[in-house]
């Protein structure tokens, strides 16, 4: 238990250290520098690109935790971060050139589960191949111990979302996707105690 607690701190002190609220990167890849920020007035992800004039693009309100929510570069794009107390999501965006607009590539979230840990691990679903992973634990209280479920490796699709569309709902339903699947597969692993 103390490994898998220990791990979740460190992915919360990385996203403390290389967070911010505004990002200066080209991300359409024409040459000049575009902007992502977090607007904390509007609860918002804005984007504006040069190839759009610079005319603001945002999501629809998120809620927003100061302290614990950034921007952070990715190879491609950029990433979108925020973190609870026991729980945290990503969601990875990059430029469509073809739809010329921002598209949510994945979607990553980690949980700490109640206090034996029960429920805890962390999960990524690819928007462009619908792959689903999950790693999860449960509490055996037979057993007094934390039990590893195997990988969950399945297809999760959820449709074309960009960041004009992006919402706090679109988590939330990721969230809910991933509690199904652990919730079925915390019950074959029980069942072949």
């Amino acid at each position: 238990m103390k490994k898998i607690s220990i791990l979740f701190a460190l992915i919360i002190l990385a996203n403390y250290s290389f967070g911010q609220k505004k990002l200066i990167k080209d991300i359409d890849f024409d040459g000049k520098e575009d902007t992502v920020l977090i607007d904390s007035i509007k609860s918002t992800i804005v984007c504006k690109l040069s190839t759009l004039n610079y005319k603001s693009i945002s999501s629809k309100p998120i809620e927003i935790l100061n302290e614990t929510c950034g921007i952070k570069e990715s190879k491609n794009g950029f990433i979108f971060y925020n973190d609870w107390m026991r729980a945290g999501y990503k969601n990875q965006f990059r430029y469509n050139s073809k739809t010329k607009k921002i598209q949510l590539i994945g979607m990553s979230r980690y949980e700490f589960g109640n206090a034996a840990n029960d429920g805890s691990g962390e999960s990524s679903v690819n928007l462009l191949t619908d792959d689903y992973i999950g790693n999860w634990n449960y509490f055996d209280m037979e057993k007094d111990r934390l039990i590893k479920i195997p990988t969950i490796k399945t297809k999760m699709k959820f449709g074309n979302i960009n960041l004009e569309n992006f919402s706090e709902e679109t988590y939330f339903n990721y969230a809910e996707k991933c509690a199904e699947l652990f919730n079925k597969y915390k019950k074959i692993k029980m069942a072949k105690k």
